[in-house]
C-alpha cells in the first residue's frame, strides 16, 4: 500500500510544499504522524537545498512494519539527526554509531522526508519513545539540541564536582546550562552582554560573565569543562587563560572555518579539544530520561506546522530573534 504525505522542503527560490510517498512499510519501518518539530540552526543552513527540512520530530505511531517489535500504534515517539547505520562496524558495535562510516544523517540521506511535514517513515531502531511525563512539544528540541549538549557532557566525562563553562545562551546553551546544573556542576556562563544574565541564573548558572570587548576574563576559579555553543567560534585566547590544567573544551559551533587556537597553552596545560555531534542512541535515551526526571524543558517559541509557519520560524531563527528554540505545532 502506497503511503503519501506532505513535506516542506528547501529550494533556491524559498521554502515549498511538496508531496512524497513510500511504497509501503518494510522490515522495522514505522509510519509516524508528526505532531511537533523543533527548529534547528542546521535547518537554516539547508533551507536553500532541494530537500525536505526538519530533524527534531515528535509524533504518534500510525502503522508499523512486519519486523517492528517494541512500538505500537498510538505510541509517542521522536527522532533526531541520525536515521541509520551499518550495525556491524567497530563503532556501531561499541555504541558509537554516530561515527559509523555508513551512517545516514539529516542532509545526506532520506532527502524526501523530514520533521517539517505531516508524516515520516523511519526505522524503529532510530525512534525514541517519549517519556510519559514529557510533552511532545518539549521533546522536539531535545531530539537534536538536547542530544548534542548532553553528548558533549557525556563524552567529556563531566563530573558533578566540575566547573562547567557554557559559552552562549541560545538554542544549545540554555539547554546545556540546565543539564550541567542538574548534574550538580558549578555552571559558569559567558555571553556577549548582560541581557541574558537573569535568565541564565534562573536556568541554573551560578556565575555569569559578559565578554563583549573583554581583553581578559577573571573568574572565581578555573574551568574544568568548556561547552562552546555559539554560532561561530569564540575568541579562543580569551578562554584558554581560564581553563584548568587537564580540562576539556567541547566546540559545538557549526563553522566552516579552520579551528585556529593558540598552541602552547594546549601543550603546557594538557588541554583537550573534544569533537562530537549528536548522541548515540543509548546516550540519547539516557538524555530523555534525565530531562524527564529533572523537568528540563526548552525555552521555546511556537509556530504552526504549515508552509507559512515554517517560513516564519526559519526567518525568526535566521534573524537571531528566537528565544531560544522554535517548535512547529501541527494544526
Amino acid at each position: 500500500m502506497t503511503i503519501k504525505f506532505t513535506v516542506y522542503k528547501g529550494s533556491k527560490e524559498g521554502i515549498k510544499q511538496a508531496e512524497t510517498e513510500r511504497k509501503g512499510l518494510e522490515h522495522d519501518d514505522v509510519l509516524v504522524r508528526t505532531t511537533h518539530s523543533g527548529v534547528c540552526g542546521t535547518d537554516v543552513h539547508y533551507q536553500s537545498t532541494d530537500m525536505a527540512l526538519g530533524h527534531e520530530g515528535t509524533g504518534v505511531v500510525e502503522a508499523t512494519g512486519p519486523d517492528v517489535k517494541l512500538l505500537k500504534k498510538g505510541d509517542r515517539v521522536g527522532w533526531g539527526y541520525e536515521h541509520d547505520c551499518c550495525g556491524t562496524c567497530k563503532q556501531c558495535l561499541t555504541g558509537w554509531e554516530t561515527l559509523c562510516r555508513g551512517r545516514k544523517m539529516y542532509g545526506l540521506d532520506a532527502l524526501d522526508q523530514g520533521s517539517f511535514g505531516t508524516h515520516a517513515v523511519w526505522r524503529e531502531a532510530f525512534l525514541f519513545k517519549i517519556p510519559e511525563n514529557m510533552s511532545s512539544e518539549d521533546a522536539g528540541p531535545l531530539m537534536c539540541g538536547g542530544s548534542t549538549v548532553f553528548n558533549a557532557l557525556h563524552i567529556a566525562e563531566v563530573r558533578p564536582t566540575a566547573r562547567v563553562g557554557i559559552v552562549g545562551v541560545g538554542g544549545l546553551g540554555h539547554l546545556a546550562i540546565q543539564f550541567a546544573a542538574k548534574m550538580g556542576c558549578q555552571v559558569v556562563v559567558f555571553s556577549g552582554t548582560d541581557s541574558k544574565k537573569d535568565e541564565a541564573m534562573k536556568l541554573g548558572a551560578c556565575e555569569f560573565y559578559a565578554t563583549k570587548g573583554a581583553k581578559e576574563l577573571k573568574v572565581k576559579a578555573p574551568i574544568d569543562n568548556l561547552i562552546v555553543t555559539t554560532s561561530s567560534q569564540p575568541d579562543w585566547p580569551l578562554y584558554l587563560n581560564i581553563m584548568a590544567p587537564g580540562s576539556v573544551i567541547s566546540p559545538l559551533s557549526v563553522d566552516s572555518n579552520d579551528l585556529k587556537i593558540p598552541y602552547m597553552p594546549l601543550l603546557s596545560h594538557g588541554l583537550r579539544i573534544q569533537g562530537g555531534i549528536v548522541a548515540s542512541r543509548q546516550v540519547h535515551k539516557d538524555m530523555l530520561e534525565f530531562a524527564a526526571f529533572h523537568n528540563i524543558k526548552p525555552v521555546k517559541m511556537t509556530f504552526p506546522l504549515t508552509l507559512d509557519g515554517v517560513k516564519q520560524a526559519l526567518k525568526t531563527l535566521d534573524d537571531g530573534k528566537m528565544r531560544y528554540r522554535g517548535v512547529l505545532v501541527a494544526p
